[in-house]
């Protein structure tokens, strides 16, 4: 048991963090990202703690904060991206002291970033989601694979059919 305490603050040093921008990715809602991220780690020290053992603590926090985002999905019907961009870009007083380079950087990175959403808005679920785990959350083929119980080698094709669907659709005139 103590081993799986010791194992349990390294998981949540080491990736709360990054769950808490999966969640935040996923919800474009700051307290709910937390809150998910909070009820995550509450989750898995009840699952150590009726004495269960977890072998890899990276895909069994992401599929414990995946499971709750989509209780989220559920409990809300719709979930918004432009809240987010709203968020990061539309504050006032955002640009307020910045050298015109910095505007400039922060304008063109707000704009690439609301692109590259809606390019990914238009990947069929299955798509977007392990492009998100790959490249935004940083997962190996391998963790995502132990996070949706796929084989490696299914999530590795899967990641290259959606970057030639993302490519085509980025491309589009």
């Amino acid at each position: 048991m103590k081993d799986q305490k010791d194992a349990y603050m390294r998981a949540y040093n080491d990736y709360a963090d990054a769950i808490f921008r999966h969640c935040f990715f996923r919800l474009s809602d700051r307290e709910r990202a937390l809150d998910i991220t909070q009820e995550t780690f509450t989750r898995a020290w009840d699952y150590i703690r009726e004495g269960k053992v977890v072998d890899k603590w990276k895909p069994f926090l992401y599929r414990i904060a995946g499971n709750l985002v989509i209780e989220e999905y559920r409990k809300r019907k719709t979930a918004s991206l432009d809240a987010f961009l709203d968020e990061e870009t539309h504050d006032e007083g955002m640009l307020d002291g910045l050298r015109d380079d910095d505007v400039l950087t922060r304008l063109e990175d707000a704009f690439d970033g609301e692109r590259a959403r809606a390019a990914l808005q238009k990947l069929p679920e299955t798509h977007r989601e392990v492009i998100v785990l790959r490249f935004i959350d940083g997962l190996s083929p391998k963790e995502i694979a132990a996070y949706l119980s796929e084989r490696e080698n299914t999530v590795s094709v899967r990641i290259h059919r959606a970057l030639a669907e993302l490519r085509k659709i980025v491309l589009q005139p």
